[in-house]
Formats: structure tokens, sequence, C-alpha cells
């Protein structure tokens, strides 16, 4: 279940990345890619492609699921999956969690919620190393330690983290991305593959997001249709054809005043006001053919 929060930044930054680099002027930064471009072997970079690939035939929740608890794995090993998006002025976010071995992934979607400190610490993390991953433990973030975000992570045994995101082009963070982690993984490794991962999984997740929406809207415009009985889209023909409530009555035998009460029906059902935006409404839920 996606879940969403108000995100306040702190004044102060608690963030602290064990071996860090310090901060390099432009032009000097070393990226994670930079020491790892030609460390994958011949079957890394097949199962690379393989995940690209299936990457992009995501389109559902299950599709994602399958897509992250399964192939995605065999390239970065986690616990849990934490899926975060910026949703609106001033700044929120919406919140999704995605765990295999869990009874209820949701409980890490609560956490990371409630846990008020670790989404600004660790986008702020993020930000500070100009929007490059972020590894490091749990316990090494000051805004973590002992809150309910990171209990959970320990409870699964997921205490390292690997967190990256998407940017807009003013710098403002879109979609942020949580790996929770058995310790042990190489560091340098698990950034340069969400270096290359995040973008793909960026996009699968917004198809979900957009097809989820979709469905729903669907739904709502099915449950319209089926509401509509037979009469009522008989009388919404000769509606759409121009005829006024006499000549309908006249053309069904049946009285303008009957012909009145099954518009105001119509009306009621469709959720709208006037008989023009009827037959506009009703042709977008093809109730009506033009």
């Amino acid at each position: 279940m996606v879940k969403a929060m108000r995100l306040v930044k702190p004044d102060q930054r608690q963030f602290q990345e064990p071996d860090a680099e310090p901060a390099a002027e432009h032009g000097e930064a070393k990226d994670a890619g930079a020491a790892m471009s030609g460390a994958l072997n011949l079957d890394e970079q097949q199962t690379l492609m393989l995940n690209l690939d299936t990457s992009l035939r995501v389109h559902a929740r299950p599709h994602f699921f399958s897509w992250t608890q399964g192939m995605l794995q065999s390239l970065i090993r986690h616990e849990v999956l934490v899926c975060a998006l910026r949703s609106g002025e001033p700044l929120s976010l919406s919140v999704d969690s995605i765990a295999i071995n869990v009874a209820d992934p949701s409980t890490f979607s609560d956490a990371f919620l409630r846990d008020a400190p670790v989404a600004p610490a660790l986008v702020n993390a993020w930000e500070e190393r100009r929007f490059r991953p972020v590894v490091c433990a749990a316990g090494d973030v000051k805004a973590l330690v002992g809150g309910i975000f990171v209990r959970e992570l320990e409870r699964v045994g997921a205490t390292q983290l690997v967190v990256h995101g998407t940017h807009d082009s003013d710098g403002l963070m879109e979609s942020f991305f949580v790996f929770g982690c058995a310790p042990g993984g190489e560091p340098r490794r698990q950034a340069y593959l969400a270096q290359l991962l995040v973008p793909f999984l960026h996009s699968a997740w917004m198809r979900v997001r957009m097809n989820a929406r979709t469905r729903g809207n669907d739904s709502v415009k099915s449950t319209q249709r089926s509401a509509i009985t037979p009469r009522e889209q008989e009388i919404l023909r000769w509606i759409y054809l121009g005829k006024s409530n006499f000549e309908i009555g006249s053309i069904l035998n049946i009285s303008p005043l009957t012909v009145k009460n099954h518009v105001q029906k119509i009306l009621r059902k469709l959720n709208v006001v006037n008989r023009a935006q009827a037959v506009g409404k009703a042709l977008d839920l093809r109730i009506l053919s033009p």
C-alpha cells in the first residue's frame, strides 16, 4: 500500500558516511563508476542487460514485485526496497515498500514515514554527494540511530543501506530508492550498480503507478456504465440526436414527465448538471457511440 508523508528538511545535516572521500571541486569528483566501469565480468554484464530489458516490461505492481525480488536480486541483493516519490509542494513523499520475506512489507513504509528524520537525512546525504549513490551502515546515520525504521531493518538483518534517486532539472529530488541489504556487500560495486539501475527502476515504478491510476479510473467508468439502464441509454441516444422531452415521450410512447424523471436519474448517475454534459460523459464512457 502506498503511503504519503510531509518531508521537512532538518537545518543541520547529521549524516556521516563511513570512509567517504572528501568533497571534491567540480571536475575533480570521482564517481563510483570511474572505479567500477571495467569491474563487471561477462556474466554480470549479461545479467545487467537482462535486468534492464526486463524492467521495460514492468507495467503493474506484480511485475515490479517479481522483477525487484527476483532477477534484480542477482545484482543488488536486498531484504527490503523502499520507493519514495516527491508528490507536491511543500515537499512531500509518497512511499511504497517491497520485501519478499516479510509478512507485511508496508511495515517499512509506515516506519519510514513515522520516523521523521530518516528521509531528510538520506536525501541530504545523497545531495551532498552531488546526487551520487550513498552506501552506508544504517547505524552510521545519526538521524536513524534508535529510530523505528532502523529497528525494523535490524529485525530482518538489513543493516546496510544503498540509497540513490533521480532529480529534475532544478536539482530537486523526484524519486528516491533505499535498498536495505544484509551487511557485507562491496560498497563501490553496489554504488555503481545503483547508478546503472535506478533510472530503470524509476521508469518502471512510474509506469506501475500510472497504470494503477488508469485502472482505477476504468473501474469508476465501468461502474457508471453499468448503472445506466437500457431505457436510460435509449433516452440518452435521443438527447444526443437533439430531441426534447416531449419529442422523446412521443417516440417512446411515454409521458414527458416520465422522460424528465429518467433524465434526472441519468444526470445523477453520471454526476453531471445538464443534458449536454450528460451526452459528453456518455460518449466518454462509451455508453453512446458517435
